[in-house]
């Protein structure tokens, strides 16, 4: 085993950097004889220095990030700050400085990927970023090397444990969406600001990532179409538990039938209680990964906090380790099929629509007839009617987004039909 230990850098100490430095310590000499060196955190970057941080040397902490990445002894740089900027500069920082950088941040490497690996790249570096996606679960390295020599054509799954957390208290208790968050928050499942979780931002970036990886070609945040949860009420719970189904928000990522395309997605949408992601609970994550010679491999676990995405931190550090005692670096980015990603109104889905009706003869006729001209074939139709008024919910078969757009859009425009009440995609069969 080499003497000289490995020196890391760490840039951000919250709840995730904090738990980094933590297993650094204690699990040293673990994590030496696995590396085949010692590992030394030889420094801290963080904005509030007079915070007490249990564990560490106060002597490594400073807040002058650049000036710690700029060293030219560090060989590690693991990023946990978040953000666009300045952690890109940062990064790219590192690079140029001779240290390769292990991420968890999803939103800059969804933004900015391609750029950041054609700077590892440049510079000989490693860019690891297991932590970015779905927390402890092995998921990135898989995709980018288990599965390497195989086709992925589908990743589906379940990736913000904080809507999942919303979701299953809605279904399990009966509670509102506003309810259910609050629960969230007061567990600490949901930020006090909760915008990137509930309205999809952070699935989408993690799509984007995986996406990407999967297909080999470069995905942006842009690319992929987002909805959040925030509209998702108790009465399209109920309607979903009546047709043996729960809401979950998907993140779904799948190359076009013809392999011309991709398509990148994330929103709520109805599965059947049959289906394994049904069954994930509380703020867990679980993804499916369909390869044409693997099958299908389902990946489930805790996908935040601060021990879970620490793990995956470390098990990245201790492979960006290796790699620079064997100077060598691991696999950089894989873009070379180029695929476009296809717009949403492309994508072939399936509707549950939920409509407010006048309790009169002729409607279904009416209702019928707009979603035959839009050429979207129906499924099933269920009908309730009292005191003049009335509900119709329709599920219909798979057909493209933009048609069963326009076929809401007609809807509403029929003097029978009082109001959509609530739409939803089908997915999971």
């Amino acid at each position: 085993m080499r003497t000289r230990p490995l020196k890391v850098a760490l840039l951000g100490c919250g709840v995730v950097g904090s738990e980094v430095a933590r297993i650094m310590t204690t699990h040293a000499d673990d994590l030496a004889a696995r590396i085949g060196a010692p590992v030394e955190l030889a420094g801290v970057a963080v904005r509030r220095p007079s915070k007490v941080r249990e564990g560490i040397d106060h002597a490594l902490i400073t807040t002058d990030a650049t000036a710690l990445v700029e060293r030219g002894d560090i060989d590690v740089v693991v990023e946990v700050i978040g953000g666009i900027e300045p952690a890109r500069t940062l990064i790219t920082t590192a690079f140029e400085n001779g240290a390769s950088v292990v991420s968890a941040n999803k939103a800059l490497l969804a933004e900015d990927g391609a750029a950041l690996h054609a700077a590892a790249e440049k510079y000989g570096r490693d860019l690891y970023y297991e932590a970015a996606v779905a927390g402890a679960i092995p998921l990135v390295r898989p995709l980018r090397e288990s599965l390497a020599g195989d086709k992925v054509n589908r990743v589906l799954g379940i990736v913000n444990g904080t809507t999942n957390f919303i979701l299953d208290k809605m279904d399990t208790s009966g509670a509102g969406y506003s309810e259910a968050l609050d629960e969230a928050t007061a567990l600490g499942y949901a930020e006090a600001d909760p915008t990137a979780d509930v309205e999809g931002f952070d699935a989408a970036a993690k799509a984007a990532i995986l996406a990407g990886i999967a297909f080999h070609t470069r995905v942006k945040i842009g690319d992929v179409h987002r909805e959040g949860i925030t509209e998702v009420t108790a009465a399209d719970i109920a309607s979903a538990r009546r047709m043996g189904c729960t809401v979950k928000l998907l993140a779904i990522c799948e190359r076009a039938a013809d392999g011309a395309s991709v398509t990148a997605r994330v929103h709520p949408a109805m599965i059947p209680l049959s289906h394994p992601l049904a069954s994930v609970r509380e703020a867990y994550n679980a993804v499916f990964v369909e390869a044409e010679a693997a099958g299908q491999l389902m990946f489930y676990g805790p996908g935040a906090g601060g021990s879970p995405t620490a793990s995956a931190v470390l098990g990245d550090l201790v492979a960006v380790c290796r790699n620079k005692l064997g100077e060598a670096t691991g696999p950089g980015e894989s873009a070379y099929t180029r695929l476009p990603v296809s717009p949403m109104g492309e994508v072939v889905t399936r509707y549950h629509i939920s409509l407010d009706v006048a309790d009169k003869p002729g409607v279904l006729a009416q209702v019928a007839t707009v979603f035959a001209e839009q050429g979207v074939s129906i499924d099933t139709v269920r009908q309730q009617g009292k005191d003049g008024e009335a509900s119709l919910v329709v599920v219909t078969h798979r057909a493209p987004d933009a048609a069963l757009s326009g076929t809401v859009e007609a809807l509403r425009k029929l003097d029978t039909v009082r109001g959509v009440a609530s739409i939803m995609r089908v997915e999971g069969e």
